[in-house]
Order: C-alpha cells, then structure tokens, then sequence
C-alpha cells in the first residue's frame, strides 16, 4: 500500500563538482503516492534539477532522452503548429510527470513541455525510468492514471479556447496555475500568456485590465498576484470546475 505522507525529506549525493546537495523535500505527489522501495528506487536513479523559467523539457517530435517529476513550479504542456504558431494544451506541476509517452512504450514527445513559472524537479534518464517501471507496479499505474488526468486537461481546454471568451479563459488559467504553485503572486508576462492561449496579446491585456478592474488581480511589472480567489472563480469559465471536478471523481474511484 502507498504511504500516506504529505512531503518527505530526502538527503542526496554530493553534486559532481563536490557541492553538497542537501536535503530535498519532495513535493511531487506521483513519488510520494509510491511505497517506499519503489521510490526509493526511481531517487537513486534522478538528479535533483532546478529549473528556470523558459527551459523546455520536451520538444514536440523529438526522442524523449529525460523525464521529469516536477517538485515546484508550472510546466506549460503546448501544441505547435508548422507555422509556429502555439496554444497550450495543459498544466502540470508538482501533481505531475513529464515523459508519458514512455510508460505505453512510444519513444517521442507529440508536444512541447516548457517551464512557465520556474520549478525544480527530479530528473530520470529515459532509459532509467523504463527499467525502473519493470520493478515498480505502482508507478506504473500512477503515471497511467495520470496520462488520464492530462488527458481530460487537453479536452477541456480545447473546448474552451473555442467557446468562451478571453477573460474567462485567463481566469480559468490563473487558478489552474495558482493551484499548483501555491503562492497568490507569480511571475506572468502579456506576451507569454497571449501565446498560452493562442490569442492575442491585445486581447490578453483588455482581459487582465477587466480582471484587475474587477478587484480579482492585480498585474503590475511582469508579476500577478490574485487578490480575491472567490472571485476569481467566479469570473472563470465552468472548464475550472469540470476538470477538478472529473480529476476529484477518478481519485474517488480508485480509492
């Protein structure tokens, strides 16, 4: 049975240039969800990484050589199209994983993952993390189930890019962000948002304005902070809700 624990710490190698790493208190809940000699398992073969905000994890096309468990921070999961042009199609963070592909087998990513709000995260070779998942069941299961929950992400998303409008869709953005970096002030730009929507950047600036009018936020020098949660689910579109909702629903299930 997996452990039911909210955060442990963990003491890792000396860094190569002799730098002590210190202890890591791990936040990703897919490791934390796994029995102890499962989890000790997939540590001994990560790396502790920071990761500033910006780094692509995975590029759409390419093989996938590192897989990560993100431990803070937001991870955009975006669709390219060939003239360059991009929407995200989902979030994950310290809930999450970034490699699925490999779990079913495939060995290339059919998007791009691009840290939006700068993270740390445990790093896996990909080959490391296949052995692994020979050994341990639970981690298997718990990233296929998690390849649902971004599934139902993507779905949602795709919906409401079409049906709804700006404001609510930036509203829907800021709270799927906020629960996952769990602080009300991050780093947010006009121009990163407009293409994490796939609208544009007028259109991002009016929406943040109507929002900051409305008490909810406040945007000032790259940085929001949401001043009023209640409300900001409010002025959020039903996908917030429907995603949670469904997501809450499976863990239900398989309790």
């Amino acid at each position: 049975m997996a452990d039911k624990i909210q955060s442990i710490s963990v003491k890792f190698a000396p860094a190569p240039d002799g730098a002590d790493a210190g202890r890591v208190s791990i936040q990703n809940e897919i490791l934390l969800g796994l029995p102890r000699k499962e989890r000790a398992l997939v540590l001994s073969k990560s790396e502790f990484v920071p990761l500033p905000a910006r780094t692509i994890l995975s590029e759409m096309g390419d093989p996938i050589e590192l897989c990560y468990f993100l431990n803070s921070g937001v991870a955009s999961i975006i669709h390219v199209m060939k003239d360059g042009k991009s929407v995200e199609v989902g979030l994950t963070g310290k809930e999450g994983f970034v490699g699925l592909p490999l779990v079913v087998g495939y060995r290339t990513s059919p998007t791009r993952a691009v840290i939006q709000i700068e993270a740390t995260g445990h790093r896996i070779r990909a080959r490391d993390l296949k052995n692994a998942l020979g050994n341990c069941p639970v981690l298997e299961e718990s990233l296929q189930c998690y390849s649902q929950e971004l599934a139902v992400q993507a779905i949602q998303i795709a919906a409401c890019n079409r049906l709804h409008e700006v404001n609510e869709r930036l509203a829907r953005w800021l709270l799927m962000s906020q629960d996952r970096v769990g602080e009300s002030t991050f780093p947010l730009t006009q121009e990163f948002i407009s293409h994490m929507l796939g609208t544009r950047r007028a259109s991002v600036t009016v929406a943040a304005g109507s929002l900051q009018k409305a008490g909810l936020i406040t945007y000032s020098r790259g940085q929001v902070t949401i001043e009023n949660r209640a409300g900001l689910e409010s002025a959020a579109c039903e996908c917030y809700e429907a995603i949670n909702q469904q997501i809450e629903r499976w863990h239900r299930d398989s309790r």
